[in-house]
């Protein structure tokens, strides 16, 4: 915390602009030493960065006086032409005068330990650059402004009232107040279970708005895959033909379906061949298959079921899958109920997908399954972190052994250890009761200059 460190702020690569980031009590030294313009604090100043007579580059550059910064401490930040020779020697040049190498996540780290940010808000940071749709973008931004961090500190609140409470009793016992902090406790701690509960109850959408869905789409040859992920990418990306097997590998892309990020793979038709190119992407689509968090099975409803059919549907069981009767434009020789009675669990859909009917009830599907009918879609406080998804688990837990011992009157002291628990598990979501260990796991997965 004593350095004044240094890092690219932006992307490796050509670009219009590349920025120099500098954080530390010696920012300001070190732009004086090297940049020709006037420094005004909070004003950004034409100059030229220069190595004693060399001349470098032209930029903008500004200082900006701490604490009210980014990261709390003195900061400078070097705006060059985007050329990595350009960026790699005014870097080169700061170092050398004094700051030092940041490591990845180090200024958001600052920003942490300075106060800045809590760790639930800097852990957002991360999100709002790796977001993949509008969506994930807004649940980031949402938990980077605090959402998530004011129902936890609601939570925390009321756990630290109640072990006042418990801690006066345990203090100075009385028969007559001892029976009013049970019953008071047993409302505090059911109340607080529903509020962790709610945010838990978050955790599945979150977590597919955060990290994306993979959809795997599977069925035998020629029954309509490729059709359908040229539907849902909105172009030709997939071949499409009459002769059975032309998809020999598994195809993924990437898609914003309702503002969701989706993976959707476009898989082998399953079926036996001696073709051993065909094998290997049969064995491919068994592989996605396992991996997915959803399945597309596409079925031709204008032909019989085949034993090619019945056999991936018995994969498809016990899965969560949607079923597309394909071509209903020429004929319905599979129903809906048919289906229904092998996978009654999936949802059915019938489509003719070479006319792009269908498409929109399979969007609907598709953003039934993050939603689940339990969050609207505008809700933007959802909690999307897996530490913080376990750590919610581990207070809820402890919230409700303590109730378990309200329940059956064991001694305050005893209950006070779970109910400091639950607020200590809490407190290690916003950073308050977190190890060093884990505030470093936090922030090496940040990018350099950030």
């Amino acid at each position: 915390m004593e350095d004044t460190i240094a890092a690219i702020a932006t992307a490796y690569g050509e670009g219009g602009i590349g920025i120099i980031r500098i954080s530390g009590e010696d920012s300001r030294d070190i732009l004086r030493k090297i940049f020709t313009g006037k420094i005004e604090s909070r004003r950004l100043s034409y100059g030229k960065i220069v190595d004693e007579n060399e001349h470098i580059d032209e930029v903008l550059a500004v200082y900006m006086k701490g604490p009210k910064t980014y990261t709390g401490e003195d900061v400078v930040e070097i705006n060059c032409h985007g050329s990595m020779v350009a960026l790699r020697k005014t870097l080169a040049l700061v170092l050398s005068k004094g700051a030092r190498m940041a490591e990845p996540g180090e200024f958001t780290k600052r920003a942490f330990l300075n106060g800045r940010l809590d760790l639930s808000q800097a852990e957002a940071v991360i999100d709002v650059i790796k977001a993949k749709s509008d969506r994930s973008f807004d649940v980031a931004i949402s938990q980077l402004e605090g959402s998530l961090s004011k129902r936890i500190e609601k939570i925390r609140q009321a756990l630290l009232d109640l072990l006042v409470e418990v801690t006066v009793n345990i203090d100075y016992p009385d028969e007559d107040i001892e029976i009013m902090t049970y019953d008071k406790a047993r409302d505090c701690l059911c109340n607080i279970r529903n509020m962790i509960g709610e945010l838990l109850a978050t955790s599945g959408s979150g977590r597919m708005i955060r990290e994306g869905i993979r959809i795997a789409i599977v069925g035998k040859p020629n029954v309509g895959k490729s059709s359908l992920m040229n539907c849902l990418l909105r172009e030709s990306r997939a071949i499409v033909t009459e002769i059975p097997g032309t998809t020999r590998d598994t195809i993924e892309e990437a898609v914003s379906i309702r503002n969701l990020p989706v993976y959707l793979i476009d898989t082998a038709g399953i079926r036996d061949t001696d073709d051993t190119v065909e094998k290997i992407g049969i064995e491919k689509t068994k592989e996605a298959f396992n991996n997915a968090d959803y399945i597309i099975l596409v079925v031709d409803g204008s032909r019989p079921l085949t034993s090619e059919d019945e056999e991936i549907i018995s994969y498809v069981r016990g899965r969560r899958a949607l079923v597309l009767l394909n071509k209903r434009d020429l004929g319905a020789e599979v129903t809906v109920d048919v289906i229904s009675e092998k996978l009654p669990d999936c949802d059915i859909i019938e489509t003719a997908l070479s006319k792009g009917e269908g498409l929109t009830e399979i969007e609907d599907n598709i953003e039934s399954l993050v939603y689940g009918g339990q969050i609207s879609q505008g809700e933007s406080l959802m909690v999307n972190n897996v530490r913080h998804i376990d750590l919610l688990k581990h207070a809820d837990s402890a919230a409700g052994d303590a109730l378990s011992l309200l329940e059956i009157m064991e001694p305050l002291d005893i209950v006070e250890i779970d109910i400091r628990n639950a607020y200590d598990f809490l407190g290690e979501i916003v950073g308050d009761t977190v190890s060093d260990e884990i505030i470093n796991e936090v922030f090496a997965r940040f990018c350099l200059g950030k």
